[in-house]
């Protein structure tokens, strides 16, 4: 039965509480992205049960509905004519989003978007470190050879340069000069300066300084540091800008750089960093005493909140205060709360999973719940516990036992952005008593969410079995062969290697929100037909296509990660919504480097958005693939 979108955006406008409570809206390729005046007015629960509706989040000020390709543009328009809106890009919805939001969450976001692209960096130093570690400490010959060396020069480099790769993520976040700010960042462990990390060993007699403007400055690097990094970078950015409006077009290439360094350089060894040093020693010393204060209360009472922080996204501002805990005594005992955090969560989510009969939370919550237990919790939190918040509830009492012994047992790492089973790598003085935290974390969730969460009856109705209209599989009487493009099959439209879908590196299509299928991470930037069909949407930034094929399989092809923010550079569409395609034609070229170069993964999601309808769904490919080489059937 097709689907009635005016009937869907009327529910949708009269749920979130119509015209007077709306501020704007847009849409990408697969969601409804609204900014309403008050989410507390609007009724979650009702909001997610209409249909056509497959999920409901709230982020960053945005009210997310995700309705799938092909059908978000046509409900889109139809919410338009309702609401009697205007269309906005999403540019503008974040816009009004971000200026809703108070002063403190826009610093915490601020925070989370310096620290999200370097952690790549930082986990793989910190695996690494962790590593070398363990083989130094199993075989003492290996420690002193030349292997060692090296391998632990790799490993420490991102520690030794962390401002640095702060101050280019900074200085892109604050809208500065990336290379500028990579600058300023080298002055401040620059290495004329004595090295952070000797001076508590010096007397502070012996500590040179300059005089200059009537001030005494030491000269002292700032390796480690963290906050005056980020607020040099910030006024630095701020004062590029403000030069670029006022000095003269045919002076500002060499004016506005050189003004720029000078000035910030002055003010960051003069002011910035001496000031916020000191402040941030006092937030480290402040952190460690909240985490061990009434023998691990503190800790207890943080292991339970830390989901709460995740919700309102300021959960990054932890990476300060970890990023300075290992600068100052190298072990890092903030990691065992988020750790046990995070396990408690996955096993909430994994006992809804077993216990649920409806068919669409099974295949969310099971996946959801390794994600957590590797580390990554928003599938768990958004897409399973908090919608039913009693598993968020029993999560938070899991992790709040898991943290307090956390904090008995004295845990530390020895680097930050790991949690949960790799975290081991970076514990491994406390490996056991690291087990027995996650254990009883995993064992006190999972517990208390099994005997005390009951799923809603009309969810239990929707089950795993066939639906009575499916075809079986005497009734399947098409010819399939090796490349049959009316086949029940999905050929790859892709060259390169197949990525579970539970590890493609979003979280919405790795929890299988917006249907089943895989990843693929491409060799050439080409995308192809995967079978006879015709494309059922294609979006304004030419990043995503939806393709209608054989037994009304709805396909989405998203290539790589938040690639909407490049606005269509990059990306070449060869078709146009409604064109019927063949097997193996064009639909799309796209630019792998510039993709990379813009911080993004180019990782492309292939979905079947109306999984739910095949039982019989099967991935019969994984690892290499050459385009036209069969992926799932149905």
């Amino acid at each position: 039965m097709a689907m009635d979108y005016a009937k869907c955006a009327k529910e949708i406008f009269d749920t979130v509480g119509g015209r007077s409570n709306l501020v704007s809206a847009a849409h990408c390729a697969t969601r409804l992205r609204l900014v309403t005046v008050d989410n507390s007015k609007i009724d979650m629960k009702k909001l997610e049960n209409i249909d056509g509706v497959k999920g409901v989040f709230s982020n960053n000020g945005q009210l997310q509905l995700i309705i799938g390709t092909g059908t978000v543009n046509k409900v889109y328009d139809e919410f338009l004519k309702v609401s009697g809106m205007t269309a906005a890009t999403k540019e503008e919805v974040k816009a009004a989003a971000a200026a809703k939001q108070p002063v403190f969450k826009r610093m915490i976001k601020a925070l989370g978007d310096v620290f999200v692209p370097i952690l790549p960096a930082i986990v793989a130093s910190g695996l690494m470190m962790g590593l070398v570690e363990a083989l130094g400490k199993a075989m003492p010959a290996f420690a002193g050879s030349d292997w060692y060396g090296i391998l632990d020069l790799f490993s420490n480099t991102a520690f030794t340069f962390l401002p640095i790769l702060i101050a280019v993520s900074a200085a892109r976040v604050f809208g500065g000069n990336i290379f500028l700010g990579a600058v300023i960042g080298m002055i401040m462990i620059h290495p004329n300066l004595i090295n952070a990390w000797s001076v508590a060993s010096m007397d502070a007699a012996d500590i040179p300084v300059w005089h200059l403007f009537g001030f005494s400055i030491r000269q002292v690097g700032y390796q480690g540091h963290v906050i005056p990094v980020i607020i040099a970078v910030w006024i630095m950015c701020k004062l590029e800008n403000w030069l670029h409006k006022h000095v003269p077009e045919m002076i500002d290439l060499f004016v506005t750089p050189l003004c720029t360094v000078l000035i910030t350089g002055f003010l960051t060894i003069g002011l910035i960093g001496p000031v916020f040093s000191t402040a941030e020693t006092y937030v480290l010393e402040f952190a460690s005493w909240i985490i061990t204060v009434g023998h691990g209360i503190g800790a207890m009472i943080m292991g339970a909140i830390y989901p709460l922080t995740v919700v309102c996204g300021i959960h990054h501002m932890y990476n300060v205060i970890e990023a300075g805990m290992l600068a100052s005594d190298g072990l890092n005992i903030w990691m065992p709360i988020a750790s046990a955090a995070n396990f408690a969560q996955g096993a909430a989510c994994l006992a809804v999973g077993l216990k649920a009969r409806n068919y669409k939370t099974k295949s969310i919550s099971i996946p959801s719940a390794l994600s957590a237990a590797l580390g990554i919790t928003e599938p768990a939190i958004f897409g399973v516990n908090l919608r039913f918040m009693k598993p968020l509830v029993c999560g938070m009492a899991g992790g709040a036992v898991g943290a307090l012994l956390g904090s008995i047992f004295h845990i530390g790492a020895t680097s930050y952005g790991v949690t949960g089973i790799p975290g081991f790598l970076t514990t491994l003085d406390y490996s056991a008593q690291y087990a027995i935290m996650l254990a009883v974390s995993f064992a006190v969730a999972f517990a208390l969410t099994w005997f005390t969460w009951k799923e809603d009856p009309e969810d239990a109705k929707v089950t795993a079995a066939k639906t009575d209209d499916a075809p079986t599989a005497t009734e399947e009487t098409a010819e399939e062969v090796t490349v049959d493009g009316t086949a029940k099959k999905l050929y790859a439209p892709i060259q390169g290697t197949i990525v579970p879908r539970n590890e493609i590196p979003d979280d919405t299509f790795a929890a299988g929100v917006l249907g089943d299928g895989v990843g693929i991470d491409p060799e050439e930037g080409v995308v192809v037909a995967p079978f006879d069909g015709e494309i059922s949407s294609v979006t304004d930034t030419k990043h995503a296509i939806g393709i209608t094929g054989p037994a009304d399989m709805e396909v989405l092809i998203h290539v790589g990660v938040d690639t909407v923010n490049m606005k269509g550079d990059g990306f070449e569409l060869l078709v146009e919504e409604g064109q019927k395609v063949k097997a193996g034609q064009k639909l799309m070229t796209f630019d792998i480097a510039k993709i990379k170069a813009a911080g993004y993964s180019p990782v492309a999601a292939v979905l079947l958005t109306n999984s739910d309808d095949y039982p019989e769904f099967k991935v019969v490919k994984t690892g290499k693939t050459q385009r036209l080489e069969e992926v799932f059937t149905v």
